[in-house]
């Protein structure tokens, strides 16, 4: 029965008033960590097609959902967009070089650019292969450090063919800083440029930021660095693919030269110019 003392439903009053949510927009790109907001799933946007988004979790585990879906990202409701194209005029490579026209391929030069492993070319190849193909410059593997005297010696550093060298771990007392300090007294000195990073291994030059860490985690001696990494983030790691699976998840989260660190992109701008001269 209605009671006069009360003019309308007290509980009325207490039922939570719905509409529609407001979603700001953002547009999709590759390593943006969303929320989808009915799972719960959290992680990093590795592809989309077909109306889906895919995400991969701190784990690798990756998983598609509806791109007309609604995400979180900090909380905060948002819904992805395709982005928009950009509008014709000059371009941008992954290193921030404006690029050039489409032109045919060029010849190479006989100057090289030298790095220690497959992963170190595939890094320097995504982030500044654009820049290489203009100037026709080519990038070979040393595998490994200890044969770089070798690998110059068969190439023949000269005047017109100039040898420029990324090292990783060039730090005080290692064994790299004291290959390239012997280099550095050979015969080849005034065509060769040694330069390197301070990290351990090429991963640490991507920002731990891009796959959700603070800061690299401290790997003891006695465990291979890559095999630690792995282990530290709930990778597996016991076959080699296991590697070149974790290497491919940490590069798939670079998307230019402002995902790397500076130390490194200083150093194979430096090669480049040091190749190309005249």
């Amino acid at each position: 029965m209605f009671d006069p003392r009360y003019d309308d439903d007290p509980l009325a009053r207490m039922k939570p008033r719905r509409g529609p949510v407001q979603r700001r927009e953002v547009p999709l790109s590759r390593g943006l960590v969303v929320e989808h907001s009915e799972t719960e799933w959290c992680g990093a946007v590795v592809g989309a097609r077909e109306g889906l988004v895919q995400l991969e979790d701190f784990r690798g585990k990756v998983r598609a959902f509806p791109l007309s879906d609604g995400f979180l990202i900090d909380g905060e409701p948002v819904r992805l967009v395709a982005p928009k194209r950009k509008p014709a005029g000059r371009q941008r490579t992954a290193s921030g070089s404006i690029a050039a026209p489409q032109q045919r391929a060029r010849v190479a030069m006989p100057s090289r650019i030298f790095v220690e492993g497959k992963h170190d070319a595939e890094l320097v190849e995504q982030v500044w292969g654009d820049d290489l193909r203009v100037e026709g410059v080519v990038v070979e593997l040393l595998q490994g450090a200890d044969n770089l005297e070798q690998v110059l010696a068969e190439f023949g550093p000269a005047a017109d063919r100039r040898a420029g060298v990324l090292l990783d771990h060039l730090v005080r007392g290692s064994k790299e800083t004291r290959i390239a300090e012997a280099i550095a007294r050979g015969p080849f000195r005034a065509h060769v440029l040694i330069v390197g990073h301070p990290f351990v291994d090429i991963w640490q030059a991507v920002k731990p930021a891009r796959v959700g860490l603070e800061a690299w985690p401290a790997i003891p001696r006695s465990i291979e660095w890559k095999t630690g990494i792995c282990r530290a983030l709930g990778w597996p790691s016991d076959e080699p693919a296991d590697i070149a699976d974790a290497w491919a998840r940490i590069r798939g989260r670079v998307r230019d030269f402002r995902d790397l660190e500076p130390e490194l992109v200083g150093r194979v701008e430096h090669l480049i110019d040091f190749v190309t001269v005249g």
